[in-house]
């Protein structure tokens, strides 16, 4: 079943565009998307190097969370980036990638308190002991979180460490480079949250104290692999996975003049909005590129709302937009958007914590242009 839309006027967003030293086709992104289609042992098979492949069009791929240890694991079927194994696959991913003319970055995602013994082997380490609030999806069904294990020192050090070794691993592995998620309720944003980081050591408190790990993070990892190679991404405001932000006007002005400082690549905003002044806030200290990602329904992609809210997000100083569950039911996205072809309709059904080529691999790609007579 298509979704009929209206031939769009041209747009900047399908103009080329530069990120750091790489040239991207568009202004397009498909942004992370956990799909659960990694092996037990979070090894990329040939099911994840033909999806991505397929949507090799984007202007640039940012492949879905990937853990840098084995503790930071979330749900089962994610994939990793700590084991030989895990790098050879995410190699063939690279490879059939770059094959159809794409670029791509890996997510670097540790769950921190969203993780269960039954899924990783380890008891999930967190800033505090604030167990998480829903049930999380383990290899036997729903499970009750448990508390974590409270980060001393040394695991607050090897955890920078894993995820800088982890970037070495990324770019072994074929990536252009990586973006280190510190969003979405994941170990770097239950730093920055009051309610999931109790602390009174110099890794809590104050907003300096509580933006110091991601800091540290993106530091270790731009030293790691360079920091043309590296993104953030990050949530201001998003009350998602049990984190709740009481100083987000406070918290992302510190966070992103503290990031600036150490100059990754881009800045991923979550849930951007041209009309919020936090937006406009972080646009003006942040100097490098600004990925901006709408909050934005699938209906509203195929009704050509997307379009609309990402020209007004470049409007507003956005330098790429990325888009998520479009490039999930259409492999080819970016033409179809710039043509004004109808959308796959997406099968919610088959997004996560199913196996498996249904509803991940087959999605129709719009018929070739017959050849001129």
């Amino acid at each position: 079943m298509t979704q009929t839309r209206q031939t769009p006027a041209a747009s900047r967003l399908f103009e080329p565009a530069r990120l750091g030293g790489l040239e991207l086709s568009s202004r397009l992104v498909m942004a992370p998307l956990t799909r659960n289609r990694a092996g037990a042992d979070g090894v990329p098979g040939e099911l994840m190097a033909t999806h991505y492949a397929q949507r090799a069009s984007a202007g640039l791929i940012i492949a879905e969370g990937t853990t840098p240890n084995a503790v930071g694991q979330t749900y089962p079927h994610i994939p990793g980036i700590h084991t030989p194994a895990q790098i050879a696959g995410w190699r063939r991913v690279t490879d059939a990638v770059r094959a159809a003319g794409g670029r791509m970055f890996l997510q670097l995602q540790h769950g921190g308190r969203v993780g269960h013994p039954d899924t990783s082997g380890h008891v999930p380490l967190a800033p505090s002991a604030v167990r998480f609030p829903e049930p999380l999806q383990t290899p036997g069904g729903p499970r009750e979180g448990v508390t974590p294990r409270v980060m001393a020192e040394e695991d607050v050090r090897s955890t920078i460490a894993d995820f800088a070794g982890a970037a070495r691993n990324a770019v072994e592995a074929g990536f252009d480079g990586v973006e280190v998620h510190s969003a979405n309720g994941h170990l770097l944003h239950q730093f920055l949250a009051g309610n999931t980081n109790l602390r009174t050591d110099a890794w809590g408190g104050s907003v300096a104290n509580r933006i110091r790990f991601p800091v540290e993070v993106v530091r270790a990892v731009a030293e790691a692999v360079g920091p043309e190679r590296v993104g953030v991404r990050i949530s201001p405001g998003t009350n998602v996975n049990g984190v709740r932000e009481e100083d987000t006007e406070l918290l992302y002005p510190a966070l992103v003049a503290a990031l600036a400082e150490v100059g990754p690549a881009y800045l991923h905003q979550v849930h951007s909005d041209p009309d919020q002044p936090l937006f406009a806030e972080i646009r003006g200290a942040w100097p490098g590129t600004l990925i901006a990602n709408p909050r934005l329904s699938h209906e509203e992609l195929a009704a050509d709302a997307g379009l609309l809210k990402g020209e007004r997000l470049l409007a507003a100083g956005a330098d790429l937009v990325a888009l998520g569950r479009g490039f999930l039911a259409n492999p080819d996205l970016v033409e179809r958007l710039r043509t004004g072809a109808p959308l796959n309709a997406l099968r919610p059904e088959f997004l996560m914590h199913v196996q498996g080529a249904e509803g991940y691999n087959d999605y129709p790609a719009l018929a070739p242009a017959p050849a001129p007579a």
